[in-house]
């Protein structure tokens, strides 16, 4: 399933399930703007995702809707969780599919963090044109 960018917020899509605690996770890390926790289908040892509370699409929709008490949240959030996880020194990968042509499954504003592992420099190949 891809987002359509367009559509309201749903407020049944998982994410907005899992911050209603309606569907539990492990919670890495939670504060006032932020829920992390670790991704179902993990692409590197270490997968989290981190979500904002508020209801947000994508992350233009969050750039464009949100507070500066919220941006800003997020960005300390996503910082607490590296902290957390020991990976301030070695580094992380943070992603944000926006849309179809991204890959965007959940309509939830989320950010990836990758890390674990050396990963690679390219997320795709280039093909021939």
């Amino acid at each position: 399933m891809t987002v359509d960018l367009q559509a309201p917020y749903d407020v049944n899509n998982i994410f907005a399930r899992i911050l209603r605690r309606e569907i539990p996770v492990e919670i890495i890390y939670e504060d006032d703007y932020a829920l992390a926790f670790p991704d179902i289908a993990p692409q590197a040892p270490i997968h989290v995702l981190i979500i904002p509370k508020g209801a947000y699409v994508s992350s233009a929709d969050f750039g464009a809707s949100a507070s500066d008490a919220e941006i800003a949240g997020l960005a300390r959030a996503i910082t607490k969780v590296a902290e957390n996880l020991g990976l301030s020194h070695s580094g992380y990968r943070l992603i944000s599919n926006t849309g179809p042509d991204a890959g965007q499954e959940v309509p939830h504003y989320h950010v990836h963090l990758l890390a674990g592992a050396k990963l690679s420099a390219k997320l795709i190949k280039k093909t021939s044109e």
